[in-house]
């Protein structure tokens, strides 16, 4: 897709996102926002995926680490036609297959179940070491809090993965504040070119720069730090801590979906 093809898959992940949350009255809004513009590349064109043949073996492989932004993957996935539409308007209902967290049981398009933050890279670093396809894997900032995600960037620059790409979803903003009040991440560039990787440090909402990131191939696994804001897209919920957790009431879905040029 071009760039205005994948603002429009932006757009519309946008959406089904905020209706979505809301029918749950679950958390991780602003999560799932931050990082649309980065799925909407991946899904809107840099991948190589088959809706119709999810199981390809030659197919890349996407492991979203932080799995507790999984309704914006969803929305994805099913508006790139790995499964109906209509499954986003029972998000977390009983009978169901999507749950809150990123779940793959059932659900085509989806390689892993996750959401325990710390283990997305290890997986993706395992798939990588298999080889015969690239394989990307979506991290969170909060999560590089975790020292079992070092040992994976470690791993991964020893052994010199170049069909391994890496995005931190950037928006500096975790579960109980920002993450330079938790624990600093930075400098994080410096970091991952010690342990052997070429570093992208972008803007995450900007498109092009997006794609050029995620289509580097070089001699070693890339990273891209996709610099990002929580709850982006809606104006009252960007770099705003609190929605991490809330969900929007009638009004402020209403509002929210407004300012997308969305409709309920």
């Amino acid at each position: 897709m071009d760039d205005p093809a994948t603002l429009e898959l932006a757009r519309s992940i946008r959406g089904h996102v905020l209706r979505m949350v809301h029918h749950a009255q679950t958390s991780h809004a602003g999560s799932a926002l931050s990082m649309t513009d980065i799925l909407a590349v991946l899904y809107g064109g840099v991948l190589r995926i088959d809706p119709d043949r999810p199981d390809d073996p030659s197919r890349d492989r996407v492991i979203v680490s932080k799995g507790h932004g999984g309704a914006a993957v969803y929305a994805a996935l099913a508006l790139r036609g790995f499964f109906p539409v209509d499954w986003l308007q029972r998000y977390c209902d009983d009978d169901n297959p999507l749950a809150g967290h990123l779940t793959h049981h059932g659900v085509p398009g989806v390689e892993a179940s996750t959401g325990s933050l710390g283990h997305g890279l290890s997986i993706a670093c395992g798939l990588a070491l298999a080889g015969g396809f690239h394989t990307y894997a979506v991290l969170s900032d909060g999560e590089l809090d975790e020292g079992s995600v070092w040992e994976a960037i470690l791993f991964a620059g020893h052994r010199g993965l170049t069909n391994l790409t890496a995005v931190v979803d950037y928006n500096k903003i975790q579960s109980f504040g920002r993450t330079a009040e938790v624990l600093d991440l930075e400098p994080l560039v410096d970091k991952f070119a010690a342990c052997g990787w070429q570093v992208k440090n972008i803007d995450g909402h900007d498109h092009r720069a997006l794609t050029t990131a995620l289509q580097t191939r070089g001699s070693s696994p890339v990273i891209v730090i996709a610099n990002t804001v929580k709850g982006k897209g809606v104006s009252f919920m960007e770099d705003r801590l609190e929605w991490h957790y809330r969900s929007p009431d009638d009004v402020q879905l209403e509002a929210a979906l407004r300012e997308l040029g969305e409709t309920l």
